[in-house]
């Protein structure tokens, strides 16, 4: 970098190396605005004679950002915070006076380090990119208002040294967690990995009317687990359409600012929950896992799995994990009249066992919530409560008249075509100022 100053250059080359030595947090390093960072010390560094990979090495770094929306300070104290390693790990499960003192004293090291790359804003690499480049003024700086809705407990630019913060963090990684578990609400568990899910389902507590009893029921259930006591598997059972998705999935949007993750586990998913449960086992984070519309076919061995989750093995069941299950069937594994034993079934000596297992496979959760089919009165009481929060201004009896027609020419009265046509009157009323049914599409005959 001969065009820069020789302070800059020693400046550069110093930051280098301090990012080249960390010895546990190196995942921080690898986000796209990290990865950017370092690429544009190492143009500033070694520019070439018209500036040209230094000027595109600045662009990228600018773009990682605004794509991030954070400043590069915000970006870096967030990756230390979701940071995966042995550390943070460790720290999430144990106190902070039984980790072993060569971890404790890695991690104050590498805080030491992160402080100083913490310190090279953005405004101070766009001088330097000004200066090996000979431009006339330094290159746009990024900049975004700080936000620490992350950080509420632990504001490490608050430190003189960070490495002094080395237990506040520890502490932080205790209560909150690290990685996906942090960062995410919400997850799905595919093809072997954890996946983050960024837009959950925002439906809340609020919105949901005419299944009071069961969803009390739920609730309870859920502060239990949220409060470290024995909570039941549950499973909801009972016509579609009438909420059950729904009441589990609301739980996220009422609970997770008390560490609730909700973990979405497909059918074909199944027989990997015991390996998901023991990755699970100690984390600070309380998990729902979330089965939605379950049933076996008889030769599926799937059920098998979730059998050992339900009622345990040698391995003591995790205080912070429980099943929560939607079916449209109260008998889980499909049986046929052709499976019933007969006093000539020569196949299997004990099938009326075999047939008992399967019809009592529900019976292994330990609560059991069941939607009744909504009747009128249901339908309408629902109509009504989502009508009063959409703000939909109709006469009671219009609004009634509609919603039952709309229930005859659709999917018959639940709380999904409750929903459903409440979305519909709601965007016919704001974009034609229609109080009838006539733009509801007709049958086909």
């Amino acid at each position: 970098m001969p065009t820069a100053s020789t302070s800059s250059y020693a400046q550069v080359q110093f930051l280098q190396r301090q990012a080249a030595s960390l010895l546990l947090y190196q995942s921080v390093l690898q986000s796209g605005a990290a990865i950017a960072f370092l690429e544009l010390l190492q143009a500033i560094r070694y520019t070439d004679a018209d500036g040209r990979s230094c000027l595109q090495a600045y662009g990228n770094y600018f773009h990682a950002l605004a794509a991030s929306r954070q400043n590069w300070e915000d970006h870096l104290i967030s990756q230390i915070l979701l940071s995966e390693n042995p550390f943070s790990r460790l720290a999430q499960q144990q106190d902070f006076q039984e980790l072993p003192p060569a971890l404790v004293a890695a991690a104050q090291h590498d805080l030491h380090i992160l402080q100083s790359l913490y310190e090279c804003s953005t405004a101070a690499l766009s001088e330097w990119v000004q200066a090996v480049t000979h431009l006339p003024v330094s290159p746009v700086v990024w900049y975004q208002e700080h936000n620490h809705t992350r950080n509420q407990t632990l504001h490490l630019p608050d430190w003189e040294n960070w490495a002094d913060a080395v237990e506040e963090l520890a502490a932080y990684y205790q209560k909150y967690g690290v990685g996906l578990f942090a960062e995410y609400r919400a997850l799905r568990w595919q093809d072997g990995q954890f996946v983050g899910i960024p837009y959950p389902d925002p439906i809340k507590l609020t919105t949901l009317v005419g299944y009071e009893w069961q969803r009390d029921a739920l609730l309870k259930n859920t502060e239990f687990l949220l409060a470290g006591e024995t909570a039941l598997h549950v499973l909801l059972y009972g016509s579609r359409g009438s909420g059950k998705s729904s009441l589990v999935k609301s739980l996220l949007n009422e609970y997770s600012d008390r560490n609730l993750r909700l973990l979405e586990v497909g059918k074909s998913y199944l027989h990997d929950l015991p390996k998901i449960v023991e990755q699970l086992r100690g984390l600070p984070q309380k998990f729902i896992i979330f089965v939605d519309d379950l049933s076996f076919e008889e030769d599926d061995d799937a059920f098998k799995a979730l059998k050992v989750v339900l009622e345990g093995n040698l391995t003591a069941r995790p205080q912070n994990v429980v099943v929560y299950a939607t079916s449209n069937r109260r008998h889980l594994i499909r049986e046929y009249f052709a499976d019933r034993p007969t006093p000539k079934d020569n196949e299997e000596i004990h099938a009326w066992d075999t047939m008992q297992e399967k019809l009592s496979f529900s019976d292994r959760f330990g609560l059991t919530l069941t939607f009744e089919p909504a009747n009128q009165n249901t339908y309408l009481t629902i109509i009504r409560h989502l009508a009063s929060q959409a703000k939909i201004n109709l006469s009671p009896e219009d609004l009634e008249y509609q919603a039952l027609q709309w229930a005859t020419r659709h999917n018959g009265r639940s709380g999904r075509t409750a929903r459903q046509f409440i979305d519909f009157l709601k965007a016919d009323l704001s974009l034609f100022g229609t109080t009838n049914n006539k733009s509801d599409p007709q049958p086909q005959s």
